[in-house]
């Protein structure tokens, strides 16, 4: 890595690193934001890190996370996954940030059931502008939790020690599930225009694309038109539809395909590809998925 990047391998490392001594416990910490400090020497220093963190802030924080600024002025909650960088973009003095920032080493949950459906909370993915606005009482459930942690943290470790972090750490991804369902509910008018958008692009992507050449619509290109990320998309439309982004695209493709198969003669292979399948017997799988037959039984039907 470069001069100006900071990999960060260990809880020890970053508090260490951090100015905060060394770590009570090797594989997970809590640090008080109203103690972090950024001078005028780190403005544009990058950060990467082996770590996930989940964090509680009042405020922009002078990070940015990705490519997007955090623009906040009430308690949000944000994830993060390892591997993903934050930049340093401004001036931070003591006491200035009100929250938390919950960080814990992979290490902690392998081998248990939260390490084997981390990945299933996407917003560990999310872009800082779909990050969680939590309600005063939303605060206080997950403010409760981490304070459970804290404390935890500051026992001699055991062996049930393990067990009580995970479970809450659990705890906290599952309260932020239920408020992320919440979030969802609330902007309903919003989602709303998300879903017809998409359908917009996928018509025009057809329309102004050969799809043989340039292959499907991708779910990232879709995020990337609505200004959201891949996952955030997938969940929102999930949610509304109950269709993830993926079977939007499918779904899309298969009623061309119907079209196709009924209005030309074009042979099964060749309506696969002119649709952007590389392979047709994936399309025809797909397609006897969605309508119960295959492309030929279809076209000879109808």
């Amino acid at each position: 890595m470069g001069k100006n990047i900071i990999h960060i391998k260990s809880i020890n490392q970053l508090l260490e690193g951090s100015g905060f001594g060394k770590a009570t416990h090797p594989l997970i910490a809590i640090i008080d934001t109203a103690n972090i400090v950024f001078g005028e020497e780190l403005q544009g220093l990058k950060i990467s890190s082996d770590l996930y963190s989940i964090a509680l802030k009042d405020a922009s924080c002078g990070l940015d996370y990705g490519r997007k600024p955090y623009d906040f002025n009430e308690g949000v909650l944000f994830f993060s996954a390892p591997k993903q960088v934050f930049t340093v973009t401004k001036v931070q003095n003591l006491n200035k940030i009100k929250g938390w920032m919950l960080y814990f080493h992979p290490d902690l949950i392998r081998n248990t059931k939260l390490g084997s459906k981390i990945d299933d909370y996407t917003f560990f993915n999310y872009e800082v502008n779909e990050a969680l606005h939590l309600s005063e009482k939303e605060q206080s459930v997950l403010n409760n939790l981490v304070n459970i942690i804290e404390n935890e943290i500051e026992e001699r470790i055991d062996n049930h020690s393990q067990q009580v972090l995970v479970s809450n750490i659990e705890l906290i991804l599952s309260y932020s599930s239920r408020f992320y369902e919440r979030q969802f509910n609330t902007r309903f008018a919003q989602n709303t225009d998300i879903v017809s958008k998409v359908d917009t692009l996928l018509k025009d992507y057809y329309k102004t694309h050969n799809l043989i050449e340039t292959g499907q619509p991708s779910i990232d290109y879709l995020a990337s038109e609505c200004h959201l990320s891949a996952n955030y998309l997938s969940d929102l439309l999930s949610k509304e539809t109950g269709r993830s982004a993926k079977d939007h695209i499918n779904d899309f493709l298969i009623e061309k395909a119907k079209n196709l198969l009924i209005s030309s003669t074009d042979s099964v292979s060749g309506i696969a590809y002119s649709l952007g399948f590389n392979y047709p017997h994936y399309f025809g799988r797909i397609f006897k998925k969605k309508t119960g037959k295959t492309p030929q039984e279809y076209r000879q039907l109808n």
